[in-house]
Parts: C-alpha cells; structure tokens; sequence
C-alpha cells in the first residue's frame, strides 16, 4: 500500500484494510485533520482549556451495533499527539448495545479534542456500514455479501475496510483490479460475445491474470421478449465459453430480482439463470438488495449478492467520546440515547 506501510502498522490489526497500490491512508488521515484544524488551530480549546491539562474521556456507544474504526481511530490519535494512551475494552467487529463505554484515551486535552471529531466520523461512518453489512451479510447465507464501488470519493479503502469487519467481502477496490463487462461495454462491442472475446485477446496480449466478470442487464423485464433474449445472452456466453478458452469467471445476473407490489421479491428469473449456468461459473445478484428480500435472493443459488446501499446510503452508528462520562450517560438517558 504505496505510501501507508511506511507510517502505520497493520500487523496487529484484527481485520486488516484491503489493498490498494496507490492508497495513501496516512495522507486522508491528515487531510481530515487539517480541514478541521484549518490555519488557526482549535480556538475554542485555546480560548477555554490550559495549555498542559491532561484528561481522560471515554467512547460511548448511543445504539446498538457492530463497532469499526478501532484501529483507524488508534492511528488518527497518533497522528496527533503519539503521547496518548488509548485503551478499547471492544475490537474491530465486535457487537456494542446503547450505553456502553468500550473504549478510553488520556493524555493532553487539547490533543484529545482536536482529534475527537475526525476519530468519531471515521468510527460513526465505518461503524454504521459494518452494522449493516453484518446484518445482510448473516440474511444472505449461503451467498456471500459484496459491496460495490459506490463509496465516498477518498474513503474508498476505509468504506470497504468497514464491509470487511462486518462480515462482507470485497467486490474490485477500482477499475484496475477486475475487468468488469457491463451494458453499455456489451452495446458498444456489438454484442456480449464480441465484449468477452476483445477482453481476452487484451488480457492475452499483455499477459494479466485478473477476474472478468460479465454483465446481463433485464431492467425492464415486463414481458417474454426481454426474459427470452437474457437468456440467449447467458447461452451465447456459455456456449462461447465452451469452444474458447476464455478469462471469465464470473456472471453478474442484473435486475433479475422483480419486487411486487405486497413488498415480496420474485426471484424465478434469478433462478432460472442459475440453473442455466449450473455451476460452470460464480454467478452474482445485483439489484432490489435491500435487508428485507436479501434472504429470499441467497436462496436462490447465486455465488455473491452486491448491494451498494452498504455504503453509498450509510447510517452511522451513534457513538460519542465523553470527559464527563456520568454527566453524558444522564443526558443521554434523558434523551432515550444512552
């Protein structure tokens, strides 16, 4: 991971970030620290604490889940004053319920403060994708639960970090990682063969061993026709790959899932093509994956399920980090919050 290995250990993480050849995590550590402290500094904690105060504050969890960023959160406390002593009763992954103190850091308060809210938003973000990630990710067995590429611009390895220590796998990191043949590559190479044969020849010719996965896209699918050609599509390409050797490995089944109008799923289509592969490839459902029908598709007998709300439509987790711990408790109980 250029740039990070130099600067932060991730030896003794539990559930280690995924890897990125150009990632520099150090460097949005201190972007977000710097677009906080600006050209000033903190000039309330200037304006109301002494200088060399020392306290001790404690992280608080204001709703139940599964806690992410421990590691992160450790990292951004170092980045700011490495003097700080930081202690978690918690790791990575683990289920916290409203109320809970699992974490403490002591040191100077102007350091702690300073810090505070770019610890709490990297922990809050992360938290609240592992919690969801773990809740789709227990409904989906036996398929496994992947994210997509829909993440923050810049937290793209912390967003996927945080779907690994809720119990996900990770889809391709970016457009380098996987060939992924969609639509609109299909439309423009004249055809779904045609996309899969110029991926070959690409690959061959510069000698890459990667992942390629095809697209088949039933968005509108109302009507026989449209079921109908899907389906040639995925013979085409079983039938290329019967003659040819080819790089594919996996088969992405698009909006197959067809919600109805009492708020079910039907997943036949989605059967269908699972049964017309057999296991001659992975196959991965995308669209209509909400909490409520996910458990209906990973019946159906698809390798993965990709969902991008686990990351582009994030609820964070509710957690604060509290000097006055008995003072926050009260109020938060006040609050229904704590």
């Amino acid at each position: 991971m250029a740039g990070v290995e130099t600067r932060i250990s991730f030896e003794s993480m539990v559930i280690k970030p995924p890897s990125h050849p150009t990632y520099d995590l150090t460097a949005i550590i201190k972007l977000a620290l710097s677009e906080d402290v600006g050209d000033q500094g903190d000039v309330t904690c200037m304006a109301t604490i002494p200088n060399d105060m020392e306290v001790e504050a404690h992280f608080l969890a204001k709703e139940d889940g599964i806690i992410a960023g421990i590691a992160l959160a450790e990292t951004v406390f170092n980045e700011v004053d490495p003097s700080l002593k930081v202690e978690w009763s918690q790791k990575d992954g683990d289920y916290v319920h409203k109320g809970l103190k699992f974490g403490k850091v002591h040191g100077r308060a102007h350091n702690i403060v300073r810090a505070e809210r770019v610890v709490l938003n990297f922990m809050q973000r992360m938290s609240g994708i592992a919690t969801q990630t773990k809740a789709m990710a227990d409904a989906a067995h036996p398929a496994l639960i992947l994210e997509t590429r829909k993440t923050a611009p810049g937290l793209r390895l912390v967003d996927k970090w945080a779907v690994l220590i809720g119990g996900g796998r990770n889809h391709r990191m970016g457009l380098f990682d996987m060939v992924l043949i969609k639509d609109n590559h299909i439309s423009i190479a004249g055809g779904v063969t045609n996309a899969l044969k110029s991926v070959d020849s690409y690959l061959e010719k510069r000698n890459l061993q990667m992942e390629v996965e095809s697209v088949y896209v039933c968005s509108h699918c109302n009507g026989h026709v449209i079921e109908t050609r899907t389906m040639e599509e995925i013979k085409d390409v079983l039938e290329y790959a019967s003659k040819t050797k080819t790089s594919l490995t996996r088969i992405m089944l698009d909006n197959m899932v067809v919600p109805l109008d009492n708020g079910d799923v039907d997943v036949s289509m989605l059967k269908e093509a699972v049964e017309l592969i057999n296991g001659k490839f992975e196959t991965e459902a995308s669209g209509n994956v909400t909490l409520e029908t996910v458990h209906e598709i990973g019946q159906s007998g698809v390798t993965y399920i990709s969902s991008g709300a686990l990351t582009h439509s994030v609820k964070a987790l509710d957690i604060s980090l509290k000097i006055d711990t008995e003072l926050a408790l009260e109020v938060g109980r006040r609050t229904k919050r704590a």
